[in-house]
């Protein structure tokens, strides 16, 4: 788990003037905490945490200037610092806090520093200059090449990370309500002139803990080559765009957005947890079912294009485990999609296009296991594309010998409000448009609704069992019909 982690680490964080962008992100992303834990607020642990956030995002993109001795000594310090702010945050333990978090980070990232005069001046330039340095590092962002190359990596994911979502906004009422949270409007609304200087201010404290920079000549660092003059780079957009780099940067957005669908639906789906006052299970459940096959067939289109055999993507273990992951969420979201359509079915009855719903899910779930199959046994397209058509025929086979008609009316008159006192009240229309097959159910009802149309699918069924229209099913459905007549005759007391 820790060699396959620190794969990935080595693998997404961009390399050189590209870091740049990501510390950008993370440093937002610091921002927005601490407008969420201070703004506003009473200050307390809040600021603990606070701390402990920057010491994580400090030590992913400084953590190869670091050896075991010298982290001992920064963690040693750090907790020490964080001790009086957690026991009380005053002043007093306020300002050990942020001493500690700057020493701790000059022994770890500026090994040079050995003396006690030069440890001073470092510190007193990191105070004086730091908090200066944010907006001018930032806009070196748009003379990189490298830019061009970060565009590259995160189009794609960006792009079908915005179709994942939306599709899941489709599919689930509650990530719809979040994804309306960011209108425009709401986000003006939202913003005031003391809360922009207050961003201001947290962007230039936290940035020199993010990009660290010492002004020391022989210190050179990951975070110093950050500010070196930009290498001219090949034109890598192409050759990035379905990369290894793109495609685990691709999968580990989408299994954190398919992580969040499906935390939704074993809270509310599977738990049976109670939704919001305005929300009905009905449609919640009606909602998901097509807009989630969808989202499983466009995630399959992908893993085929970026595992593609022979492809770079398929050798690495990082990506085939988080492929593997993914196609398991993916069938999860179609186990959710057909319990959905379940609980639809069990409100609004069973219809033929339901049916065909809960087959079509079933063969989407097929093909992606289908999927992880033709990974793992290193097999092609073209098997997979067979494998595929096999199920499929084997399908339509199984379902050309159903009786389909016979089912749904069988199913929405034993699951009806007359019959079983909840649901829905018979559709007698639709029992009668599935013709004579629905004769059994009909009779079933009759005592207690009677039908109308009964005596035109009995004339149906009587032209049906003429030697040109026989057939088995009609056959085997008139023996039914006779049976039940002669033992209701035979039930009937003498006149």
């Amino acid at each position: 788990m820790t060699s396959l982690a620190s794969t990935i680490a080595a693998d997404i964080l961009p390399i050189r003037h590209s870091s740049i962008p990501a510390k950008v992100g993370l440093t937002l992303a610091l921002a927005a905490l601490a407008d969420w834990l201070f703004y506003g607020e009473r200050i307390g642990l809040s600021l603990t945490l606070f701390a402990i956030a920057i010491i994580c995002v400090s030590l992913l993109f400084n953590h190869a200037t670091l050896d075991f001795r010298r982290a001992v000594t920064g963690a040693t310090i750090l907790v020490a610092g964080l001790v009086p702010a957690i026991e009380e945050l005053n002043v007093l333990s306020v300002l050990i806090l942020v001493a500690a978090l700057t020493i701790a980070l000059l022994l770890t990232t500026n090994a040079e520093t050995t003396g006690l005069a030069d440890r001073t001046r470092a510190l007193r330039n990191f105070f004086l200059f730091g908090p200066f340095r944010f907006f001018p590092e930032v806009l070196q962002i748009f003379n990189m090449s490298a830019f061009t190359r970060g565009i590259a990596l995160w189009l794609l994911p960006a792009v079908l990370g915005t179709v994942f979502v939306a599709l899941f906004a489709a599919a689930n009422p509650l990530i719809e309500q979040w994804v309306l949270l960011l209108n425009p409007k709401l986000i003006l609304d939202y913003v005031s002139i003391p809360r922009v200087l207050f961003w201001t201010m947290m962007l230039a404290l936290v940035w020199p803990f993010v990009h660290v920079r010492w002004r020391r000549t022989k210190i050179v660092t990951p975070a110093a080559a950050d500010v070196a003059e930009p290498e001219p780079l090949p034109p890598l957009v192409s050759a990035e765009f379905l990369g290894p780099s793109t495609i685990l940067r691709s999968l580990i957005l989408f299994n954190l957005l398919f992580a969040a669908q499906s935390v939704l639906d074993g809270i509310y789906l599977w738990g049976h947890v109670a939704l919001p006052a305005n929300m009905t299970y009905a449609a919640y459940a009606h909602r998901g079912a097509y807009p989630l096959v969808a989202t499983a067939l466009l995630a399959a289109a992908f893993v085929l294009v970026a595992m593609r055999p022979g492809g770079p993507a398929e050798k690495s273990t990082v990506i085939r485990a988080l492929v593997y992951l993914w196609v398991g969420q993916n069938v999860l979201l179609v186990a959710s999609s057909i319990l959905r359509l379940d609980l639809y079915v069990d409100i609004y009855m069973l219809t033929y296009w339901r049916i065909a719903a809960f087959i079509w899910m079933g063969l989407v779930a097929l093909g992606l296991i289908l999927i992880v199959a033709r990974i793992v046994l290193d097999r092609s397209n073209r098997w997979l594309v067979s494998a595929n058509l096999i199920a499929l025929t084997m399908v339509v086979y199984i379902c050309s010998l159903m009786n389909f008609d016979a089912f749904i009316a069988d199913y929405n008159v034993a699951h009806s409000r007359e019959v079983s006192g909840q649901g829905m009240p018979i559709d007698v229309n639709y029992l009668v448009q599935l013709g004579p097959q629905a004769l059994p159910a009909i009779e079933r009802i009759m005592p207690i609704r009677p039908i109308g149309c009964r005596n035109r699918l009995v004339a149906t069924q009587r032209l049906d069992m003429a030697w040109r229209a026989w057939g088995l099913r009609s056959w085997r459905l008139q023996r039914r019909l006779d049976a039940e007549a002669k033992s209701q005759s035979g039930s009937q007391p003498a006149g």
